[in-house]
């Protein structure tokens, strides 16, 4: 359609009635109109829902929604400034809209502002995106290229040379939200995983020298293809190295350290790509005298890198001092966890899980609860590395909170980042729950999740944890499903079959194996923890697991007097319609002998863990 067929088109629809409906027409509101142009959007019939969105704005200049759907629809069109200015508009309305950072980033790197596109996805990622950065990433039309390669001789290995021809890895290295991503989150994905093992080899090829005839020699490499491996030396500290690599790769990654260690003594000049890939490999702060390096200049990107790999680790050995001991580590289980946890602190989180919220609330846009200002003592009992604490302190500001764990690593980790956030009410301390009973002190809440289960008796722990509770207080607990993690229970056996010990070489190998038998274990590739050295020993690998039953959970809460106050929401929505469903009538979300039926006919029901609130009597 020309552009004279559109004005003759735009004036007959005008003639006849626009097909949209007008603001101000009975019972329309500014929600409805914004719901009828997201499906005018969803059948892209664009025109009607610029139409719509036009007179919400014309009533309403700082409607997001509608800034955001003209801006979508501008990129459509290929009119990546109209889009960007529509995006701007959006996030001055709403600064903390991971979506309108999204798109804005998208438009201002197809217009080549390649800082402003960073800056962007990287707030979209801080503020909400991190759980889709791979979903994301999938759809990439660059990966799902290198992709198609990989999946066209899939289970067999693909050359680099067949991957990457001529191109090596500048494509790739271009995508800046990949390249955000991998800075700032874990990829939780086979597929990405995969092909950036591939990538993380091609650039250990390109800063040995290898292959020079062919590419360019290491000291005229692109400045994409090194901030791309910066970027992807701090994924690969943020999973902690669980990549798999061949023996051979192993050789020449060892030989690349080597040279750099000789360089370092000898101070020779180290170029960044050789540091960033070496970084690819091996932690940085685990390398001796790597206190040097920081003496060096570098560009901004290596300066990040070594922040992340060399300064913020320093920092955590410092804090490691400045905690406590609360109670001795007597028990012998306990001390075999205790190791575990000091060599794989677990989880290695980076994002701060409420940016949005704590923004929100900072601005007046969200007001706390009488109770969430209230002040109390709350107990985290088994912090790890502060994730679930910090969450708790912004959410009770004027809380009192006290977090143990049995891991002066983890818990060093964990006050670095507190202290990042600029949080005050937060005592950090190295404990057994076990012993806790001795520390002379109540709580008016204790949290407790994914820790009793690790416990030589996890009954013993909770009784512990009952006896620190007020009165009235409550209590919120996690513990593993002996029916949700039967496939765990096959893969531990497999596991011990197989010999592999909980070192990173044989987590690695183990993981390669499942990879390859992905149809078997799409469990195990479906989660999270999968994806890293410390998720995965914790989940396949772990010294204790107790797995538990709803009937056992129910005789213990009745046994302390404890009345259960409902399962944490879940993911999926539709699990509490099909409970209602089951017990048509008469489903009650409380009763636990109902829960168990329907856990029976659904096992998978609760695959992360049971996580429930049980409250105490005020008597």
């Amino acid at each position: 359609m020309n552009r004279k067929e559109r004005r003759a088109a735009g004036k007959r629809r005008n003639e006849s009635g626009s097909t949209a409906p007008a603001f101000g027409s009975a019972g329309v509101s500014i929600a409805g109109l914004a719901a009828e142009a997201s499906r005018f959007y969803g059948m892209r019939r664009f025109n009607e829902a610029q139409e719509i969105c036009r007179q919400i704005l014309a009533a309403e200049p700082g409607h997001v929604q509608s800034l955001n759907l003209l801006g979508l629809m501008a990129q459509a069109s290929g009119d990546h400034r109209a889009a960007a200015k529509m995006f701007t508009k959006a996030i001055a309305s709403d600064e903390v809209n991971a979506a309108c950072h999204y798109n804005a980033g998208y438009s201002f790197q197809a217009l080549g502002n390649r800082s402003k596109a960073a800056e962007h996805f990287g707030k979209a990622l801080a503020l909400g995106m991190e759980a889709k950065a791979a979903n994301f990433l999938l759809q990439s039309p660059v990966v799902t290229m290198y992709l198609g390669r990989i999946d066209a001789k899939w289970p067999l290995p693909v050359t680099n040379a067949e991957l990457f021809r001529t191109e090596s890895v500048a494509p790739i290295a271009s995508d800046l939200f990949l390249r955000s991503a991998m800075e700032t989150t874990k990829l939780a994905s086979m597929p990405l995983e995969v092909l950036l093992g591939y990538a993380r080899a091609e650039l250990l090829r390109l800063a040995s020298g290898q292959g020079q005839s062919e590419s360019k020699a290491e000291g005229d490499v692109d400045d994409n293809i090194v901030v791309f491996a910066c970027a992807l030396a701090r994924q690969c500290f943020i999973n902690e190295y669980v990549y798999g690599q061949a023996p051979a790769e192993s050789q020449q990654a060892d030989a690349l350290r080597d040279r750099l260690l000789q360089d370092l003594t000898s101070e020779a000049a180290i170029t960044p790509l050789t540091l960033a890939v070496v970084a690819a490999y091996f932690p940085l702060h685990a390398l001796p005298e790597a206190d040097a390096l920081l003496r060096r200049e570098w560009p901004a990107t290596v300066t990040d890198l070594l922040r992340v790999q060399l300064r913020e680790p320093r920092g955590e050995m410092e804090q490691r001092d400045a905690i406590a001991a609360l109670t001795a580590i007597k028990n012998n289980v306990s001390v075999e966890v205790m190791r575990q946890y000091e060599e794989n602190p677990y989880p290695r989180w980076t994002i701060n899980p409420l940016t949005a919220f704590t923004a929100d609330r900072a601005r007046g846009k969200t007001v706390a609860t009488a109770e969430q200002q209230a002040e109390r003592d709350i107990l985290i009992a088994g912090c790890g590395t502060g994730s679930h604490a910090i969450q708790i302190a912004q959410v009770y500001p004027n809380a009192r909170l006290l977090a143990v764990d049995i891991s002066m690593t983890s818990l060093a980790y964990a006050r670095r980042k507190t202290r990042e956030l600029g949080l005050r009410n937060i005592e950090y301390a190295q404990a057994d729950i076990l012993e806790l009973g001795a520390i002379g002190r109540s709580f008016d809440s204790i949290e407790s999740v994914g820790v009793l289960h690790h416990l030589a008796e996890p009954m013993a722990g909770w009784r512990v944890l009952v006896s620190l509770l007020r009165p009235g207080g409550t209590m919120r607990i996690g513990l593993y499903s002996d029916l949700a993690r039967r496939v765990i229970v096959e893969a531990r056996a497999r596991i011990a079959a197989r010999g592999y010990r909980a070192t990173a070489d044989d987590i690695r190998r183990c993981r390669q194996d499942i990879f390859r038998e992905a149809e078997q274990w799409r469990p195990l590739i479906g989660a999270k923890d999968f994806y890293s050295t410390s998720g995965c020993r914790d989940l396949l690998f772990n010294v204790m697991e107790h797995r538990l039953t709803i009937p056992e959970i129910a005789a213990f809460l009745h046994e302390h007097g404890l009345t259960f106050q409902g399962f944490e929401p879940f993911d999926d929505p539709s699990v509490l319609d099909q409970f209602r469903n089951q017990f048509a009538g008469a489903a009650d979300e409380t009763n636990l002998e109902q829960w168990h039926r329907f856990e029976i006919e659904h096992p998978g029901t609760f695959w992360d863990m049971y996580v429930f609130t049980a409250g105490k009597s005020p008597q």
